[in-house]
């Protein structure tokens, strides 16, 4: 009789220690990979069959009110305290019942800690516990089956943004949890007409996908267009921004973009009141902007943090710079070998005496030194970050200096490339910028084979495409082609608020005026 007892005992015990946070996996993966005693039409076994080889799926028998139930879910993506303290105790602890009368209580909000949904199939269930939920199946799901969210989220802390800094303005940006995302954007915009759709992309990975837009500002062609695009966008996998970004651009050929990546929250939410459309991925701390004009990624979130007056002169000042990214050194190899006639004769002699001795056309230096700073670019990205800005800057001084001494390059040139390289990180979004350091090099082989009406040909057809280009149908050139005068007030200008009124035109928002609608 003691023995007997004693027996009971252990058993009793390794059952607890079992369902502890510490212990569920043990003895549970096997019940997962031998399928559950039970006919191969019950849910569970359904479930169980596509799971087949999956190592850290947890198929956890459990009694509520003695009712005979099981409990299924991913021990690398389910918050395990969450799952014993609001789930697995509170089950076991529920008073003798029937089933039926177990699944009304769930339904009904019995556990109060954790919200309970209802399944209504096999296909949802496996949806579900690949997003990290668990799943009751009562009486192997013969009676119903449970949903519950204890999904264990690994965030990263928000922090200052990264490639879009300011000065003055909000110091916040996205992570890689959309929800914190949505969080940040909803803070901003605290209206019933802002609207958020969800959607899910890749075949394998469900990725997360939210579509944001504020109801009865946003044109409804182009929402219909956005959702069009999304709905025929069919792919394996959705692991970035990018993978929707190049599936949504007009023209994917071309080397502008014409969606636009934000990490800000204030600039997400500052395009949705002009009537724009964004969309967040879950997985990346970028969003998505649509439409989108050259213009409006030539600003920057600090333009509406400053002084309008400074503002204004800081647009010219960018506006300068990034013609000298992709001009200079076009202009200088143009000018040099075919015609030094217009440049002023002390400047002139200048250069000539500097390329004296150097053994390689103008047009080969140029290039030799753009190709040598775009890999001390790329160096500076991918050493690790303390190291990075000073091996960008130490490499660059000690090339440019080491090659101009050993008379492989002159002295102008490393001028050139320095300004070039300069100019081009003044350019207030990554993806234009690298447009621009792109077609650096066609515009200066027209000029170095050619001469000026090289050069003069290629800006001629820089401009008919970028002038050809659109975003959702706004053209990409807008307030300039076509003329739109009332837009300059915040393209090349940028007025003070209290004559701000309007929205911009290119967006065709269905409310024009600066307000929200029913205000």
């Amino acid at each position: 009789m003691l023995k007997r007892l004693v027996r009971a005992w252990l058993r009793h015990a390794l059952k607890e220690r079992h369902s502890e946070p510490g212990g569920l996996a043990l003895g549970t993966r096997a019940a997962a990979r031998g399928g559950a005693r039970a006919s191969s039409d019950e849910p569970l076994s359904a479930v169980l069959k596509a799971f087949k080889h999956v190592e850290d799926l947890v198929c956890q028998p459990i009694s509520a009110g003695g009712v005979s139930c099981t409990l299924v879910y991913f021990e690398t993506i389910v918050d395990k305290n969450t799952l014993f303290a609001h789930l697995i105790r509170p089950l076991r602890e529920q008073p003798l019942l029937e089933a039926q009368t177990l699944l009304d209580g769930l339904l009904g909000g019995a556990l109060v800690s954790v919200q309970t949904t209802h399944c209504n199939d096999e296909e949802q269930a496996v949806s579900a516990l690949l997003e990290g939920q668990a799943a009751l199946f009562i009486e192997a799901g013969r009676m119903g089956i449970c949903l519950f969210p204890v999904t264990q989220y690994n965030d990263r802390a928000v922090t200052e943004s990264q490639h879009e800094t300011v000065i003055v303005g909000p110091q916040e940006a996205f992570v890689e949890n959309v929800r914190t995302n949505l969080a940040l954007v909803r803070h901003k915009l605290k209206h019933p007409d802002f609207k958020i759709e969800k959607y899910a992309f890749g075949r394998f990975t469900k990725t997360e996908t939210y579509l944001l837009y504020i109801e009865g500002v946003c044109n409804a062609d182009v929402l219909r267009e956005v959702k069009e695009k999304l709905a025929a966008t069919d792919v394996s996998s959705v692991l970035g921004a990018s993978y929707l970004a190049e599936r949504m651009q007009d023209m994917p050929l071309s080397p502008f973009p014409t969606v636009q990546y934000s990490e800000r929250p204030d600039t997400l939410a500052a395009a949705l009141m002009e009537g724009r459309i964004g969309m967040m991925i879950d997985g990346t701390p970028q969003s998505l902007i649509v439409p989108v004009t050259f213009f409006s990624l030539m600003q920057s979130a600090e333009d509406y943090y400053q002084n309008f007056m400074a503002s204004t002169w800081i647009r010219w000042i960018r506006l300068f710079f990034v013609a000298m990214s992709f001009l200079v050194p076009s202009v200088y190899v143009a000018v040099t070998t075919f015609h030094p006639e217009i440049v002023p004769a002390n400047l002139l002699q200048t250069i000539t005496a500097a390329r004296e001795n150097i053994p390689f056309p103008a047009l080969a230096e140029v290039l030799i030194m753009e190709l040598i700073f775009e890999g001390l670019r790329e160096a500076g990205i991918r050493i690790p970050r303390p190291l990075g800005q000073t091996v960008s800057i130490i490499g660059a001084i000690v090339i440019g200096q080491a090659t101009v001494q050993a008379g492989i390059v002159s002295a102008p040139t490393v001028i050139v490339v320095s300004i070039t390289g300069i100019a081009s990180f003044v350019i207030p979004h990554f993806e234009l910028g690298l447009a621009f350091r792109l077609l650096r090099f066609p515009l200066l082989l027209l000029g170095g084979l050619l001469g000026m009406a090289g050069l003069v040909t290629g800006l001629f057809l820089l401009f008919w495409h970028l002038v050809s280009l659109s975003s959702f149908g706004v053209p990409y050139m807008h307030p300039v082609a076509p003329l739109s005068l009332r837009d300059w007030k915040d393209t090349f200008i940028r007025i003070n608020w209290t004559r701000m009124k309007s929205r911009p035109e290119a967006y065709r928002s269905l409310d024009a005026a600066e307000r929200l609608p029913h205000e």
